[in-house]
């Protein structure tokens, strides 16, 4: 359940009065002026997307850095991601000024969206660990107040306490690394870091990667610390979208700045392989059992976070940035836009399985997933080494499998035209995504660690195959065949009971 608000006029009868509540009425005569808040700030982010745009423009052109004295630095990664985030941001203004015309806070509700805003700016744009750190916390106490922004429901404030305590501890952990480094090197930049990673004592430099991984890992929601994620549906759909589409980012913003420290040890990246993969794999897994589309969407950005920083453990942190941008859009899109998805269904025979396909079906699917890896492969130039890129784009290929099984499965759509379609409109796709990944990339480099590539080794193959036989036992269902195991995904994705609205009395009136 999300703290909706209506765009109207509300009241609750109460059940032996005849008393009503009005909350947050939208103006009945013409003579009451609306707040402006909303209105001014909505523009305001849009103006400053159109400059940002600008920024990333010089900076394709030039390739030029604008520091101001190691406090903040505009290069390659500032300017793609304030594009990103201001875009973001400004679907989420514009969308709210009518979303939550009803709420009685409104203008609450647009100055702790667009104070999220500038402190995502600030965090990609610092220069200094010490700003990293101050940003990093800001954030977390902002997106836990618009978690809990409907005050007067006991699950909001609860989902945002809850929200909080592990915003609280994952700042922490950067405060460590940041200090850690510091005590250490002297360093308070982060090109003092790039340059001293190397030189870090074996001790120090474990304490420093084990709190970086551990801080995405509570950023990003990946499993075990997904909890926080599942119980903040209380907060609006617009923060939510927000949080779905940019807040979980900010790991893999952590791991691209601190990526020398990350890429020191090959045998660490290849923990963070490991960690990205089971969580994919077990969010993947948590997705499959849930039974309502905000479920279902948590879940998904559980498993996609997990990639983004799986693939910044195969050394590819231009690829990780490319995932967490394309992902926000989807998520923005799909949170606005769910309650049109909304319907009852009643479960029956063959509920929530994919239709099975022919032996063309089969054959046309692989192929399509093949030509899908080869096209980005050819685009951005991985996989064409034994390296951890064969990976990378053995994930292209498995994701292009799976989203074009499905596609085939559930049109209604003639065989001989689905066939053709579905490779129309799944390969121009995948080169659209190569060629993204290639551009910021391109924008990224000579400011930070774009790609580290590590030798191909046995953990790799590991994850390969792990990813093969999860995906075999969802398409296949035979992992609906344990009760066990679908009782254990339930209880994995329960959401903390002081969190959940389960009467409707309870909310309806706020």
């Amino acid at each position: 359940m999300t703290g909706d608000y209506p765009a109207s006029r509300t009241s609750e009868t109460m059940t032996d009065t005849q008393s009503t509540r009005t909350i947050g009425g939208l103006s009945d005569t013409a003579s009451e002026s609306p707040a402006r808040t909303p209105a001014w700030l909505t523009r305001l982010v849009w103006a400053l997307w159109v400059a940002c745009l600008g920024v990333l423009v010089a900076r394709a052109a030039t390739g030029t850095t604008w520091d101001v004295a190691g406090v903040l630095t505009v290069d390659g990664l500032t300017a793609v991601m304030w594009v990103a985030v201001t875009f973001f941001s400004g679907i989420v203004h514009s969308y709210s000024r009518r979303y939550m015309a009803g709420s009685e806070r409104i203008e609450t509700f647009f100055a702790r969206t667009f104070a999220f805003t500038l402190t995502v700016m600030v965090l990609v744009a610092a220069a200094n660990t010490a700003l990293f750190v101050l940003a990093w916390l800001a954030m977390g106490l902002l997106m836990a107040d618009l978690i809990g922004y409907a005050r007067d429901w006991p699950q909001a404030r609860a989902a945002a306490s809850l929200a909080r305590r592990y915003f609280l501890a994952s700042s922490a952990l950067v405060a460590v690394a940041a200090a850690a480094l510091w005590a250490t090197t002297g360093a308070t930049t982060f090109d003092g870091i790039a340059a001293t990673a190397d030189t870090l004592p074996g001790t120090v430099w474990l304490l420093v990667a084990a709190a970086l991984l551990l801080a995405a890992m509570v950023q990003s929601a990946l499993v075990p610390f997904h909890t926080w994620l599942l119980s903040s549906m209380t907060a609006p759909t617009p923060a939510s979208a927000l949080m779905h589409a940019g807040f979980v980012n900010a790991g893999g913003i952590l791991l691209v700045r601190f990526a020398p420290v990350v890429t020191a040890d090959t045998r660490f990246m290849l923990i963070v392989v490991a960690v990205g993969a089971a969580s994919a794999l077990v969010g993947k897994l948590l997705r499959t059992v849930q039974s309502d589309v905000k479920g279902r969407l948590g879940c998904s950005t559980t498993g996609q976070m997990s990639y983004m920083i799986m693939q910044a453990g195969l050394g590819f942190f231009a690829a990780a940035v490319t995932h967490l941008i394309l992902h926000g859009f989807y998520k923005a899109y799909m949170f606005l836009s769910n309650g049109s998805r909304v319907a009852h269904t009643t479960p029956g025979h063959g509920h929530g399985e994919t239709p099975s396909l022919t032996a063309v079906g089969a054959l046309a699917t692989a192929a399509t997933a093949v030509a899908g890896g080869a096209i980005f492969a050819a685009i951005t130039g991985e996989g064409l080494r034994a390296d951890s890129g064969l990976l990378l784009v053995g994930l292209v290929v498995l994701t292009t499998l799976h989203a074009a099984r499905q596609a085939l499965g559930r049109t209604g759509v003639a065989p001989a035209v689905r066939y053709g379609a579905v490779a129309l409109v799944f390969l121009p796709a995948i080169a659209v995504y190569g060629l993204v990944y290639t551009a910021i990339e391109g924008v990224m480099a000579g400011s930070v660690v774009t790609a580290a590539p590590t030798a191909l080794g046995p953990v790799h193959l590991a994850v390969a195959a792990a990813f093969a036989i999860v995906y075999l036992a969802i398409e296949t269902g035979a992992y609906r065949r344990s009760d066990r195991l679908y009782v254990a995904l339930r209880n994995a994705t329960q959401p903390a009971p002081e969190t959940v609205t389960t009467n409707t009395e309870e909310y309806n009136e706020y």
